[in-house]
């Protein structure tokens, strides 16, 4: 008897990376930078965020999706700050898909936005397997989850393009070594960034939106290019 292996999750990611790629085409006629924003519960995206929005929101019209499998805190401390967001609740899924992501984005509408944030649900594994279009993916790494999560969760590490290590004010209470923790990303990802900030004191706040600034102007000006 002769029978099929069908191996149903190569499909699935094949079709979420047809649906970032169409997601893609929309940003460019759009002009919009988009960041997906990832890390664990507790890591400081929300914090992050808010300083990103304090820095770039008189140069840039910022949008945001906040994406939880329940809940609408994060949305209701976005919204204080004037920005355009929206809440997308996930279902039960520990990841926003490419699909998703794009249903999320025509509700919101991202019409005149210079600039769209999506923060993923916390954690350091589902998000990272699935491509939602994004230009900038930016992983905020906390202090105290400890310098090893590169060779515990290494796909997030590979993906991410940029790695904020932050609550390094409570550094002197944790054992982490960024000059161990450095080599394990690079080792799987040797274009990876790195930026060490503390969303509480706002040390290196600035150094970063200011790179990221200038990625924004870059992209812009690609798009206007083509």
């Amino acid at each position: 008897m002769s029978y099929e292996i069908f191996e149903t999750k190569e499909r699935i990611l094949a079709e979420n990376d047809n649906s970032a790629e169409r997601t893609r085409q929309a940003l460019k006629e759009n002009k919009t930078f988009f960041i997906n924003l990832m890390g664990s519960p507790g890591a400081g995206k929300t914090s992050t965020l808010l300083h990103i929005i304090k820095r770039l929101g008189s140069k840039y019209r910022i949008g945001v999706m906040e994406a939880d499998v329940e809940s609408d805190v994060d949305a209701k401390t976005i919204a204080d700050t004037g920005v355009r967001v929206i809440q997308l609740h996930s279902g039960g899924l520990c990841h926003m898909d490419a699909d998703m992501t794009s249903r999320g984005m025509e509700r919101m509408g991202i019409e005149g936005l210079d600039l769209l944030i999506m923060e993923n649900i916390g954690n350091l594994v589902c998000p990272a397997e699935f491509e939602v279009g994004a230009d900038l993916r930016l992983v905020v790494l906390s202090v105290p989850e400890g310098d090893d999560k590169p060779l515990k969760y290494p796909l997030m590490f590979t993906v991410g393009d940029v790695v904020l290590v932050n609550k390094i004010d409570a550094a002197p209470a944790f054992d982490f070594d960024i000059e161990a923790f450095k080599p394990r990303v690079l080792a799987l990802n040797p274009n990876a960034l790195f930026f060490p900030i503390s969303a509480k004191t706002e040390e290196g706040i600035d150094e970063f939106c200011s790179w990221l600034e200038k990625k924004i102007d870059e992209r812009r000006a690609e798009y206007e290019a083509d």
